[in-house]
Order: structure tokens, then C-alpha cells, then sequence
């Protein structure tokens, strides 16, 4: 499954999920639903996962933690912040990217009215 697959399925599981509950509640909640509805539709995801880096000789484990990792290929981080901070969430997305050499990842931020104003792809080298 490419990343675009995924892609496609983690945005109408968010649409459901944004749908259902609504706006306003912590990230744990919409990251607890997420993970249910992905594995659900057949995805291997991971929670939480913590991933290493190296700088030159030395190899720092738990340097971040993505909120999600889907088939190994797709990075998601969740978010229930206003709009104002979407560009931070994105920049760190990229650097999540960069560091962990994946192609693809979505902010996916529900706090706001309409969920496909939170969702922003987020690219390196697809």
C-alpha cells in the first residue's frame, strides 16, 4: 500500500471521528479513536513510538515520539490547538520526517469547525 493509500484512509477515519465527538477534547482521546479505527481497517499502527537519531557518532534513543506510525511509512500528529499554531505542527512534523527518513505525514488537528481545515500533508521526498 503506497503512502497516498494511507493517506486517504487516516483523513476518512479523522473525518468520522472529528464527525462522532466533535471539537474540544484532549489529544489522547482523538489519538485513542484513531488508532481504533485504523486497526480496524486493517492498518499496522504504532502508538506513541519512540524513534532514535544519530548526530555524527552519537546515537541519541527516544529523541521524539510520533503519535502515530502507520504500515511503517505514514507519521501522524495529532492535535486540539487553535489554528494560530499550525505552522509550528507542521515544522515539526517535517523535522519527524527528515530525522526518521519517512516520506509522508499528516497533522491532523480537530479542534477546529471543519476537519479538513487541521489536516495539512506534510512531504519529504515522496
Amino acid at each position: 500500500m503506497t503512502e497516498n493509500e494511507i493517506s486517504k484512509i487516516i483523513f476518512d477515519a479523522g473525518l468520522k471521528i472529528h464527525r462522532k465527538i466533535g471539537t474540544g477534547l484532549y489529544e489522547r482521546v482523538y489519538e485513542e479513536c484513531l488508532y481504533y479505527e485504523l486497526k480496524k481497517s486493517g492498518l499496522k499502527v504504532e502508538r506513541q513510538k519512540s524513534l532514535s537519531i544519530q548526530y555524527e557518532e552519537l546515537m541519541i534513543s527516544d529523541a521524539f515520539r510520533v503519535d502515530l506510525l502507520i504500515e511503517g511509512k505514514v507519521v501522524v500528529e495529532l492535535k486540539s490547538a487553535l489554528e494560530s499554531g499550525q505552522s509550528i505542527f507542521e515544522a515539526q512534523l517535517l523535522n519527524y520526517l527528515r530525522l526518521g527518513k519517512y516520506k509522508l505525514g499528516m497533522v491532523l488537528n480537530f479542534n477546529l469547525p471543519f476537519f479538513k481545515d487541521g489536516v495539512r500533508r506534510i512531504v519529504n521526498g515522496l
